[in-house]
């Protein structure tokens, strides 16, 4: 019989593929911080849940079920451990031991000549989790332990091993073509006992990683704070790097997102910090690395983004600020010099502010495809002077002035001081717009504004103070009455990167399946995707923006929504119209197509201004 604990009574089971499996009750291991299903045929799980805060959020089973196999076993357990012996050898060691406990998991394996056993292999699909590896990856792409499996939106486990530093997990992850979505997985394979470690344990421990407060750890308001601290970070392991998710892309102009939260992210364990896995991102691109948003990437990339340099500098500055790593800094100073270099060369016209080499003329974007626009809002017409990007480019200008002085190069550090003064006098009499109050989202070569009330650019240009102190108010005023005025309110959504339709001249991507319109008003794509879409990403500068304005009333009323939002999974996996939850219309339909974009998650980080 099954108790809450575990189990009372012995069992024994001469298992092969050819016999009847006991009853699925039989096999199975339940506490509030975990849930397992075992296989009767082999060593492996049918199912794997974890709940990080221990409240019994265990329903959803993301594993696949495991490759069938011709081997047989024989299976004994006894209250909460299961040992798996090859059938028909009854003195052999147990191939593989599985031990279960309220907050832990144990795996022991045991090598046998004459019977070597296979290794372990958990298969989850990424259409029910985006499960991922956290740790440092090797060139191979296997990850060193101790390392962390994390299951956005439900928990973590830590994982740690008596075999030392050199000993590794096998990981892998792809997304193929949409007609072939039933495939797509992420796998973790625990190697087998061997010849060289006769015996290998891995040990499973349920943890929550968050930076601690004691008023968030007892307020179940924050318990998607608390449970989702880690989603931010997925690691791609055919690129070994900190990506969209483990089978999307690596985004350079994404990076400071990661950074931003692995600068306030408590050690992932023993010698093991988020901020290892910014510096080998950060390495792989410094080493040549292309990523979506530089040039050649793709084929509709001819040129850098304009918020890919900075991005990749800010999360330079914040690596070193957070692991004050002298060597690491001295080693890779001239490169980021040159990604200064790069990004300063932008200013192709003297003026202080960076441009684009595509015109964000209204009308200009061709019918088919084929450039994408300026900065991470890649289906809406930013080009010429981008006014998000310029806020991340003086924003990286003032880290750059650390870390030439951390580097001794004082004449850098002046001119990072100088562009960044030069770049703040000239961004807001470009961007006001005087109509409306706000700012706008970018000035085309024609000299026009085009403003659809950004909410990410105005709360960004705050929060990184290019905004004058007595604008600031009337500004995000403006701002949350045209978010009144529109009816926008369902702030467990997220929130709408802009307020009103982009019209069709100023939209990039004329699918409507990406909001693009065929209204001359863009009317008819407003709400879906970055046309209007609701989505939790870049809702953090908004966020921020009014705590550090000391709006808190607006903020909390966003945010506490929001997490809701969070602690529900309402931004992971996919809706019944087959598309995914980052982003929705203002209705709650899905029309996002990632299945997990980590973006959204730098959200919570402001929870710690709340």
């Amino acid at each position: 019989m099954l108790g809450r604990l575990g189990y009372l009574i012995p069992a024994f089971f001469i298992c092969a593929t050819s016999l009847a499996a006991p009853a699925s009750d039989a096999l199975q291991y339940q506490s509030q911080y975990l849930r397992v299903e075992l296989a009767a045929d082999q060593p492996a799980f049918t199912a794997l849940s974890v709940d990080s805060l221990g409240k019994d959020k265990l329903s959803i089973n993301p594993l696949k079920p495991p490759a069938k196999t011709e081997a047989t076993c024989r299976l004994r357990h006894f209250e909460t451990t299961f040992e798996y012996r090859p059938a028909g050898a009854p003195a052999a060691p147990p191939a593989w031991t599985f031990q279960f406990s309220p907050r832990q998991i144990r795996l022991v394996s045991r090598y046998d000549a004459a019977n070597p056993p296979s290794p372990l292999v958990l298969n989850f699909n990424p259409h029910l989790n985006h499960a991922t590896l956290l740790g440092i990856i090797n060139a191979d792409s296997t990850v060193r332990l101790p390392a962390l499996l994390h299951l956005p939106d439900l928990g973590t486990f830590r994982i740690t091993t008596n075999a030392g530093h050199d000993l590794a997990l096998g990981y892998d992850a792809y997304r193929y073509p949409p007609a072939r979505q039933a495939d797509d997985f992420v796998r973790v394979s625990f190697p087998a006992a061997s010849a060289v470690r006769p015996l290998v344990e891995y040990t499973l421990d349920v943890v929550a990683i968050y930076p601690s407060s004691l008023e968030r750890a007892h307020d179940s308001r924050f318990d998607g704070f608390r449970r989702d601290w880690l989603n931010i970070f997925q690691l791609n392991p055919r690129r070994r790097v900190l990506a969209n998710h483990a089978a999307s892309d690596p985004v350079a102009f994404t990076v400071f997102e990661y950074s931003s939260v692995a600068l306030r992210t408590p050690p992932l364990a023993p010698g093991v910090t988020a901020l290892d896995m910014i510096r080998q991102t950060l390495d792989r691109y410094l080493g040549g690395m292309k990523g979506y948003g530089m040039a050649g990437y793709g084929p509709h990339t001819p040129y850098d983004f304009c918020d890919t340099y900075p991005s990749l500098l800010v999360a330079a500055a914040e690596y070193y600020q957070g692991s004050k790593d002298q060597a690491w800094l001295a080693k890779n100073y001239p490169e980021l010099k040159a990604w200064a270099a790069k990004m300063l060369a932008m200013d192709v016209d003297g003026d202080g502010l960076i441009e684009y080499p595509v015109s964000g003329n209204y009308g200009s974007w061709p019918l088919k495809l084929d450039l994408r626009p300026s900065n991470w809002w890649d289906t809406i017409g930013f080009g010429h002077q981008d006014a998000y990007s310029n806020a991340l480019a003086y924003h990286a200008l003032i880290d750059m002035q650390e870390v030439a002085r951390a580097a001794h190069q004082s004449e850098d550090e002046q001119l990072y001081a100088s562009r960044a003064e030069k770049l703040r006098a000239a961004y807001f009499p470009t961007f006001y717009d005087p109509q409306t109050g706000v700012l706008a989202g970018w000035k085309s070569a024609d000299g026009q504004l085009h403003d659809y009330y950004f909410t990410f650019v105005n709360s960004a240009a705050i929060l990184y103070g290019l905004v004058p102190k007595d604008q600031e108010g009337p500004i995000m005023d403006r701002m949350l009455t045209k978010m009144k005025e529109v009816g926008y309110t369902h702030f467990e959504y997220g929130l709408p990167g802009n307020l009103i339709p982009i019209r069709r001249g100023d939209y990039v991507d004329y699918n409507p399946r990406y909001g693009g319109p065929t209204k001359e008003d863009g009317s008819d794509g407003f709400q879906i995707y970055e046309n209007g879409g609701a989505t939790a990403c870049y809702a953090y500068f908004t966020l921020e923006a009014l705590y550090q304005m000391g709006w808190h009333k607006d903020a909390d009323a966003m945010l506490f929504p929001m997490l809701e939002g969070f602690e529900k999974g309402g931004f992971q996996g996919f809706g019944p119209n087959g598309m995914s939850n980052d982003w929705k219309a203002w209705d709650g339909s899905p029309h996002g197509y990632e299945g997990l974009l980590v973006d959204g998650y730098q959200t919570l980080l402001a929870v710690l201004s709340h």
